[in-house]
């Protein structure tokens, strides 16, 4: 790939380039690894099986969380893949569009809604999915079971860590002022 660089050349340019600035090299390895490592996980996995059923990451993971929790609100379901609740409706209408998942109106209350896998977007999911951790072992094949579970683990920390003091943290940082508005990227003329 151009302009591909191997996790030890990227880790001594960054050494290099922060030279006297005093950081924790040890904590910005794990989080610049669990960038690189999440970005070609998602790659390998799209290009080697979701790509042949026509789905993307954000597709994929859509119907994964729909499938597992059954017939989650669409809240719900936003918030576990990553994604806004704007992002959501396109890919859902997407995936309803193809007969895979479809909408209902919440039983109580009217202004929320629910989805659910229709049989063919769980037939898919069953299908799928085998094809899917074959590939999980397969980019996990460098490490032992012990060391897959060591991996996991740790993770899961760094998420309990975010999940429950990420908040307090972003509010002492800002001093109590709300965040910013996300932005596109893109700015007015």
């Amino acid at each position: 790939m151009p302009g591909h660089r191997s996790i030890a050349e990227v880790e001594k340019l960054a050494a290099a380039r922060l030279g006297g600035i005093p950081v924790r090299h040890d904590q910005m390895a794990v989080v610049a690894n669990i960038y690189r490592a999440a970005s070609a996980v998602r790659q390998h996995l799209e290009n080697s099986v979701l790509r042949g059923v026509d789905l993307t990451w954000t597709a994929f993971v859509v119907l994964w969380v729909v499938w597992i929790w059954g017939e989650p609100e669409t809240r719900h379901v936003a918030e576990e893949a990553g994604i806004s609740k704007g992002t959501l409706t396109g890919v859902a209408r997407t995936l309803e569009r193809r007969g895979l998942v479809q909408r209902a109106d919440h039983p109580t209350d009217g202004r929320l809604v629910l989805l659910s896998l229709t049989a063919e977007g769980a037939e898919l999911m069953q299908r799928l999915f085998p094809a899917f951790n074959e590939e999980e072992s397969f980019v996990t094949g460098r490490l032992s079971d012990a060391d897959c579970q060591t991996v996991a683990d740790g993770l899961r920390r760094v998420v309990l860590q975010v999940e429950e003091n990420g908040e307090k943290r972003r509010q002492d940082l800002l001093g109590g002022a709300a965040p910013a508005p996300r932005r596109s990227g893109r700015r007015k003329a």
